[in-house]
């Protein structure tokens, strides 16, 4: 065990980690199992309007291992600390994970996206990671996940498939709620928020070049893509939450160490 940096953001703990100590968490987790599935959480202004001061709270259920995502909350974790907080993206996450599922035999499922978009991963996965295997495509709609009834049907479902690692892709707050009511339901041990990920695999949305990542301007790159869809969540509701930061505390958390850890590439 080691000890990390971490950032309580009301109640929520952000954790001071790179994207091989996230791989590294995860292939332990489905090595040795736990009481509860593991959820990483990505941390970005666009999760500070939603979550935390008396809105959605993230519950008991799961497991939650909060990264830092998005430059803001990366660079006030930096400042509060003094030393590097490194940049821990689902985009760069998922195809490590999905490279490690390949390689140790998990099995990985997709809930969310349209079937349009799932006919363009399937392939694109197919190509990249050959020995892949996948359990199963979801794409609900918003009446199926609200209503109780069709709700379980699909967690039946999804369970049956018997994923190890579910992405889910329903958008910001949906996706994390969902995990919070039906992930323990799925039989999934590791859940990943990454809807927007993979959307960058299928190819239906491009990803900012490195340039634009590097300047912490990834955010501005999407919102040219798609302005009417992301104007609001950028341009009125992300100043008012990154407002939050301010607020920030220091703490220390118990950090567990695999003894082969992964790699991103």
């Amino acid at each position: 065990m080691s000890t990390r940096s971490a950032m309580l953001l009301d109640d929520e703990q952000v954790v001071c980690v790179t994207g091989t100590d996230v791989l590294d968490r995860i292939r332990l987790r489905i090595a040795e199992g736990g009481a509860r599935p593991l959820a990483v959480c990505s941390v970005n202004v666009d999760h500070l309007h939603h979550f935390g001061r008396g809105r959605r709270s993230l519950g008991p259920r799961v497991e939650w291992l909060s990264v830092a995502d998005g430059a803001p909350v990366a660079g006030r974790g930096a400042l509060a600390a003094g030393h590097p907080w490194p940049r821990v993206t689902g985009a760069d996450l998922l195809p490590a994970i999905i490279a490690l599922a390949a390689e140790l035999g998990w099995r990985i499922g997709f809930v969310g996206g349209t079937p349009a978009m799932h006919a363009r991963l399937a392939p694109a996965l197919a190509e990249r990671y050959p020995a892949l295997t996948v359990a199963g495509y979801w794409a609900p709609e918003r009446a199926e996940i609200d209503d109780p009834a069709a709700a379980a049907r699909l967690e039946d479902e999804i369970r049956s498939a018997t994923p190890t690692v579910l992405v889910v892709g329903l958008g910001k707050p949906r996706q994390e709620q969902w995990i919070d009511e039906a992930g323990p339901g799925t039989g999934a041990q590791v859940l990943l928020p990454f809807g927007a990920a993979a959307d960058f695999l299928a190819g239906t949305v491009s990803r900012a070049p490195s340039a634009w990542q590097r300047a912490g301007a990834e955010w501005l790159y999407r919102l040219l893509q798609e302005p009417r869809r992301l104007g609001r969540r950028y341009l009125l509701q992300g100043p008012r939450a990154a407002l939050r930061l301010r607020r920030v505390r220091l703490d220390r958390v118990t950090w567990p160490e695999a003894s082969r850890p992964g790699e991103l590439p």
